[in-house]
């Protein structure tokens, strides 16, 4: 699915350029050319940039840009502007805008500042699940299972699992899993991973977390 760009623009001639340029780009775009329509589409949501004039008629650039964010508006603005002075520049990054640009412009440089703007709010991917010899764990889920069986954890079940997962083969002390389990939790000493190992033990295969003599505990393929 394309990105949906609204162009803020009352200069005809511009706004027509820049529309034919982003859509061949591959993005959907959307013209509107007065203040108080940026602002209604804007907040209505559904677009994932856009690219604002200052010059606007009715209620000027900066004066949407601060509207839209005291309404709560995230996506991403550039601003493309005659104005060019330090002046306009910081009240418009200040004001809530992503990045800036002076006409006259090349259209490169600006689709290549769209796609960065883009790019950088695409929320980060999933974390991904964790897999050794038989055992899944998906973080984001919680679903957890062992040859294909679900198998149900508690929330410190899941944790100490997870940590065993993020590093397969590794041997693991008391005190490491303390710390990156239990956060070093007052009042909790060893002996309680000794105890949550039995319970993995018990849910996830006695073969799975081998016992290191001396050291502490290792996940095995099981």
């Amino acid at each position: 699915m394309s990105s949906r760009i609204l162009v803020a623009e009352d200069e005809p001639r511009i706004a027509s350029f820049l529309k034919k340029g982003l859509v061949a780009a591959g993005f959907e775009v959307t013209v509107v050319p007065d203040g108080p329509g940026v602002h209604d589409h804007v907040v209505g949501g559904g677009f994932d940039l856009m690219v604002l004039d200052i010059g606007l008629p009715g209620l000027d650039g900066f004066a949407v840009l601060r509207r839209i964010r005291a309404a709560g508006s995230t996506v991403p603005v550039i601003i493309l502007t005659a104005r060019d002075s330090v002046g306009d520049t910081v009240a418009g990054l200040t004001g809530g805008a992503d990045d800036y640009m002076a006409k006259p412009f090349q259209f490169e440089e600006l689709l290549a500042r769209v796609r960065l703007r883009l790019e950088r709010s695409r929320p980060a991917p999933d974390p991904e699940v964790l897999a050794f010899g038989g055992l899944e764990l998906d973080p984001r889920t919680r679903h957890v299972a062992v040859d294909g069986r679900t198998v149900e954890l508690s929330a410190r079940e899941f944790a100490l699992a997870e940590t065993f997962l993020r590093h397969p083969g590794q041997v693991l002390s008391r005190d490491q899993l303390l710390r990156l389990v239990w956060g070093g939790e007052s009042g909790s000493g060893s002996n309680v991973v000794d105890v949550y190992v039995r319970y993995l033990r018990r849910k996830l295969g006695t073969g799975r977390i081998a016992t290191v003599r001396g050291t502490g505990y290792r996940l095995e393929p099981g």
